[in-house]
């Protein structure tokens, strides 16, 4: 059967956005020095999970579901952000004491004595005024809705 075109780049944004978003972190984090929260952390799993389910449909029927399922991690991602953003701005609690050390390589003690904590409730870096966890929820969101709304509901790709 003949694979419709939107199904092509619905698989795409499924394997595209959160490889962008993973790397856009990790460019942050080691180029920049913006060492990920635990609550950073915690959006980074679904997106991991969404770039092996969009793997998976280039190779295992039924394509569909798999796209499918990696816009539900990328949701989940970005409902993390929203949730991690209210947190930054101090709209809610979070729900742990959330801080993580930025372990240095070398002798493992003495980084973690000396390192700083990153905190889950200060921002560190903003663009426009929003947040990493921010522009996460902005970018999943709008990405998981055209995901599925690119998605046709009655071929069998």
């Amino acid at each position: 059967m003949i694979e419709a075109p939107s199904t092509r780049l619905a698989q795409r944004l499924a394997l595209g956005i959160p490889a962008l978003l993973i790397g856009g972190a990790y460019v942050s984090q080691y180029g920049f020095g913006l060492f990920p929260c635990e609550m950073c952390w915690w959006q980074r799993y679904p997106h991991f999970a969404a770039i092996a389910l969009a793997l998976l449909s280039y190779f295992a029927p039924p394509k569909k579901l798999w796209i499918a399922l990696a816009a539900v991690a990328i949701l989940v991602s970005g409902l993390i952000g929203g949730f991690h953003a209210g947190v930054e701005y101090k709209w809610w609690e979070g729900i742990t004491d959330c801080a993580t050390t930025n372990a240095a390589e070398g002798d493992a003690l003495e980084a973690i004595f000396n390192a700083p904590l990153t905190r889950c409730d200060e921002a560190p870096w903003t663009l426009l005024g929003i947040s990493l966890a921010g522009w996460n929820f902005l970018i999943s969101m709008v990405s998981a809705i055209a995901i599925f709304s690119l998605l046709p509901g009655k071929d069998r790709s």
